[in-house]
Parts: C-alpha cells; sequence; structure tokens
C-alpha cells in the first residue's frame, strides 16, 4: 500500500481505495470459499489449501512489485512532514486511533455470522449476509479512496468511521434475514473506507521518507486491534450469552477512535490557521 501510494502524486487516494479493494475481496472470498474446503477437506487441510493457495499466489506476484521511478530518481526524501508535526507523533496518533477503530470493525467481522445463526438461520444464509457485506465493500474501498482526493483523508476517515460506528450496534435489534441483507449493504459500503481512508491518511500526514514503516506500524496496530475486537466479542457473548454487549463495545471503540481522529484534525487545522499569521 506505501508503494501504491508512492506511484502516484494526483488521485493517490483512488489509486490507493481501488487496491485495498482486493483485501475486501479477500475478506469476503476466503472465509466463503473456505466453508466449502472444509466441508470437503476438513479444517486442518482446508487452512493448509488456503496457505498453500496463498503463497503461490503472492510470490510471484511479489515480483511484479517496481519502485516508482520518480521516487528512485528524486534524491533524498524529506523527513518533514506535511503537517510539521513529529512523525513519531503522527505515527503513535494514528496508531492509537486504529487499535479503537479496527476494535469496532471487527466485531461483526467476526461475529456477525454466529449472531445472525442465533436468530434461527443456517450457516450459509448467515455466511452470505457477511459475504454480501463485504461485496459492496469493494465499491465502499474505491468510493471512499475518490472521496479522499475530493476533501481529505482525515476528513473522509472520519466520515468512514462515523458510518462504522453509527451503525454496528444496528445489528443486535435485526431479525429477519431480509433486513440482515439490506443492512449489510449499507454498513458495508461505509465501513469499508475506513481501511482505505486510515492508509491515504498515513500516506498523506507522515514524512515521506517514513511513510512505508510507518504504515508498517500503524497497521500493526490495527490487527490488533482487530484481535481486540473479536476477542472482547467473544468474552462478553460467553460472560451474558447474548451479543448486545459484544456489539455496545464496538460502538464505544468506534466513539473513541473518532475522539482521537478529531483532536488530530483538530491540531493540525490550528496550526494550518496559526502558520499564515
Amino acid at each position: 500500500m506505501a508503494l501504491v501510494g508512492t506511484w502516484f502524486t494526483v488521485g493517490a487516494g483512488m489509486a490507493i481505495g481501488i487496491a485495498s479493494a482486493g483485501q475486501a475481496l479477500g475478506q469476503g472470498g476466503v472465509p466463503f470459499s473456505g466453508a466449502y474446503l472444509i466441508e470437503a477437506l476438513g479444517w486442518r487441510d482446508a487452512m493448509m489449501a488456503q496457505g498453500v493457495i496463498t503463497l503461490g499466489l503472492l510470490m510471484p506476484l511479489g515480483l511484479f512489485l517496481r519502485d516508482p521511478p520518480v521516487a528512485a530518481n528524486s534524491g533524498i526524501l524529506s523527513e518533514e512532514t506535511p503537517s510539521g508535526l513529529p512523525n513519531a507523533l503522527i505515527t503513535a496518533w494514528i496508531s492509537l486511533a486504529v487499535i479503537f477503530c479496527c476494535a469496532c470493525m471487527a466485531v461483526p467481522l467476526m461475529h456477525l455470522v454466529p449472531l445472525i445463526q442465533g436468530r434461527g438461520f443456517s450457516a450459509p444464509e448467515a455466511g452470505s449476509v457477511l459475504f454480501l457485506a463485504l461485496m459492496v465493500a469493494i465499491i465502499g474501498r474505491v468510493a471512499f479512496g475518490r472521496l479522499t482526493d475530493m476533501i481529505g483523508a482525515l476528513p473522509a476517515y472520519l466520515t468512514a468511521s462515523a458510518w462504522q460506528t453509527v451503525l454496528v450496534f444496528g445489528f443486535v435489534l435485526i431479525g429477519r434475514l431480509d433486513a440482515f441483507y439490506l443492512y449489510a449493504i449499507i454498513y458495508g459500503f461505509g465501513y469499508a473506507g475506513v481501511m482505505t481512508t486510515v492508509i491515504v491518511t498515513t500516506r498523506n500526514l507522515t514524512a515521506p521518507a517514513r511513510r512505508a514503516s510507518s504504515l508498517g506500524i500503524i497497521m500493526a496496530f490495527a490487527y490488533a486491534g482487530h484481535g481486540l475486537g473479536g476477542w472482547q466479542g467473544g468474552y462478553f457473548f460467553d460472560l451474558t450469552a447474548d451479543y448486545q454487549w459484544t456489539f455496545a463495545n464496538a460502538a464505544i471503540a468506534g466513539v473513541l477512535n473518532l475522539a482521537i481522529v478529531s483532536a488530530l484534525w483538530m491540531t493540525i487545522h490550528r496550526r494550518q490557521v496559526a502558520i499564515p499569521a
């Protein structure tokens, strides 16, 4: 993702959105195909098959990656961030935000299917709801990538995060399968923008010379947030035999993410206003 952002100086948000759409396809396609592999091979051999397929695809595809010619010939990249804030501070700030952002995001990804099954629907029906949300997410990632080019990365990140936060608890209020499908479409489009806008925000706010390492650190905290969100979801379900607190905690994590990102946006905005004066 850092490489994609370096190749494009204009329209980088759209380019990253298109690239990250592949993540949405993987998030939906791998579990969906995995269900059939488990039926055919058992869970151990299914995981082995997915691992072999992934390795077989990633290695040759990785050989096609190239550094952008402009970056290769432009000399030493700047150590300064566009806002003037220290790069370490920007990286830490976004890293803290994505822990809560991804804790919120992880709950439907990991617990929506069992939630729907608990409403009395079959595993294929429940899985198809999540699959639909993640297929819609492909469009959402591209759309929010374009939005970052139009209104800026941080405002787009706030928009996607607010969309996810406001809607995440609604899943526990649904009881009909057709309503789950409709809600999944609406939720999936907005939630999808979060990861795209996180990547573009990192690209736009960090120092060019530290862009790739900053993105690696931030993504590490993002996946830690995914683990936290999934774990708390299971813990509170085991504690209460209900998904109310699981999804409520996801919404709370989303609010914390919004507060942290809003504070970053206001800090940068104040600096930009103060500099001309």
